[in-house]
């Protein structure tokens, strides 16, 4: 919407500085060649203009934030304008050396005015669209992925319906921003706006979750809209997430395994929150004693499933036939894998 409005005021301004010309042009005291197109200003201005914005609507879109954006491109292109005045008023002195002292004056003025219009769209419009959005304003520098200090991290929708993530914040171990995608929002909603009671619940728990993540006092969280910088035909959420992690020389927060595996083939660091409580829960050792509340058959004979608080998964052998009761069993082995960790043990034999 902004960069439409300054198109059509770059316009506006173009056919002003062409309309200028003709008020200050004196036919008889220009030479013959500038004479006879004195009457083309407007139309010539105009469709450089028109040029001008056709070449910027086919560049790579890019964004910057919108108010230090036209602000640093305002500043920069009226210095460009300021130092091509210098040049511009060598060439007039010499190719229309013809025309009186206060004619070539007006020429030159009205050169200057449409190289400044010009140079001030140009310069804004190339700042407005470059991709520098979470790094340094002013002064403008590119950082690329050399730039030291925390990279920001994008947290994807089964992090935020998982809900970790806020005891992890609360901690005030994480010191980067946390980014959250605007099509992870949007996911979260279609997921809240589901017909399947389950889906429906989880969904709302991601939004909740997120409006946690805003309040607490120790997460940087932003909201970010990455439509103007993805490429076509991206649909898939994970793809989308991937690909402006690149772009943003981000890392990605998740406990999906497959979103792991598509990060880790395309170079993005990953940080797993499986892993991350995989790392910090303690160990559980062969031949320990636990309790735990079956909640449903396994999928072999007489095996039993249910959960610890933390959202591990139990198995226990011979436990189908207490299912929706709590029961004591004995650890036999433990399995870690990306997907979360596994307990598996037997029935604890009564003495």
């Amino acid at each position: 919407m902004i960069l439409s409005i300054l198109r059509a005021l770059f316009i506006l301004l173009m056919a002003a500085a062409g309309y200028f010309f003709i008020q200050q042009a004196d036919p008889v005291s220009l030479p013959p060649w500038v004479r006879q197109y004195t009457w083309m200003a407007l139309a010539i201005a105009v469709s450089a203009g028109v040029f001008i914005i056709s070449v910027d609507i086919l560049a790579p879109r890019k964004k910057l934030v919108v108010f230090s954006g036209t602000f640093l491109g305002l500043l920069v292109g009226l210095m460009i304008a300021y130092a091509l005045s210098f040049v511009v008023q060598l060439l007039v002195e010499q190719w229309v050396g013809g025309a009186d002292t206060e004619q070539r004056h007006n020429f030159i003025q009205a050169i200057d005015l449409l190289i400044g219009v010009i140079a001030c769209y140009l310069s804004i419009s190339f700042i407005l669209q470059t991709k520098d959005d979470f790094r340094f304003v002013i002064p403008y520098v590119e950082f690329s992925k050399q730039t030291k200090g925390a990279r920001p991290i994008l947290l994807d929708t089964s992090v935020l319906i998982d809900g970790r993530i806020t005891d992890i914040v609360q901690t005030g171990i994480i010191e980067s921003q946390l980014i959250v995608p605007q099509f992870v929002i949007d996911e979260l909603q279609l997921i809240a706006d589901s017909g399947d009671k389950l889906k429906r619940n989880r969904g709302r728990r991601g939004l909740d979750v997120m409006q946690k993540l805003r309040a607490t006092p120790h997460a940087d969280v932003a909201m970010y809209d990455s439509s103007a910088r993805e490429p076509q035909g991206i649909i898939d959420v994970d793809q989308r997430l991937v690909h402006l992690a690149n772009e943003m020389n981000a890392r990605v927060l998740t406990n999906d395994f497959n979103l792991n595996k598509v990060a880790q083939l395309r170079g993005v660091d990953v940080i797993n929150i499986n892993d991350l409580a995989g790392a910090l829960k303690p160990v559980v050792l062969p031949g320990e004693k636990m309790s735990v509340r079956l909640i449903k058959p396994g999928d072999e004979p007489g095996q039993g499933v249910g959960y610890l608080e933390d959202g591990t998964m139990v198995v226990v052998e011979g436990g189908r036939q207490h299912v929706n009761q709590d029961v004591e069993f004995t650890v036999t082995s433990a399995l870690q894998t990306k997907a979360g960790k596994m307990i598996f043990g037997r029935m604890t034999s009564k003495p």
